[in-house]
């Protein structure tokens, strides 16, 4: 079930808002999955970390590599935790700050069109079943609710940038072979 403003009322979708987040185009047609993997520091396991970060309130004086974090206003509109727990940051309806500088399949600025999606990990190590399963619930959630045509990675759209959500992603069940089309099935 879905609130009018594009937040999902599930008991499986925690909810807490992020500022980090501002109208999508008008007219614009969401039609794109876009997977991540987060870690703080790297290869780090909390979730609080980033909540904190997505809500603006992480020290960033806590840990060295924090540093580069100082001014950073990002969102995604969902965070899976390595549990598979899910907590949603941003209305779908609205654009989250997840992509960045970005483009492929001649389009640009994927934050216009897409929803993020970041798994509790990094680029160096396998992702749980549980992140895969919940995935699974949440695309096909999200696709009874918008038109998703695509499934990319954030080094898809980024290459020049970005390295998420690494080798260890498994798009089999998520993808068709070979695309970036969106075919969900036994992830």
């Amino acid at each position: 079930m879905w609130l009018d403003e594009g937040w999902i009322e599930e008991d499986w979708v925690h909810r807490l808002q992020s500022p980090n987040q501002d109208a999508r185009p008008m007219g614009t047609v969401v039609d794109t999955l876009v997977v991540h993997c987060i870690s703080l520091p790297e290869r780090g396991r909390d979730p609080a970390l980033i909540t904190d970060l997505f809500l603006n309130r992480l020290d960033c004086h806590a840990h060295v590599s924090f540093g580069e974090l100082i001014g950073l206003h990002v969102s995604s509109h969902f965070l899976i935790d390595r549990d598979g727990s899910i907590t949603q940051f941003v209305s779908c309806e609205k654009r989250a700050w997840h992509a960045g500088i970005s483009a492929a399949m001649d389009r640009s600025n994927f934050n216009h069109f897409s929803i993020g999606v970041e798994l509790l990990g990094d680029i160096y190590t396998p992702f749980e079943q549980a992140q895969y399963a919940s995935l699974r619930r949440l695309a096909l959630e999200l696709q009874a609710r918008y038109p998703l045509r695509y499934a990319m990675a954030h080094s898809e759209i980024a290459p020049t940038r970005k390295t998420d959500p690494g080798p260890f992603f498994d798009w089999k069940g998520l993808r068709k072979s070979n695309t970036y089309e969106l075919q969900i099935d036994g992830l």
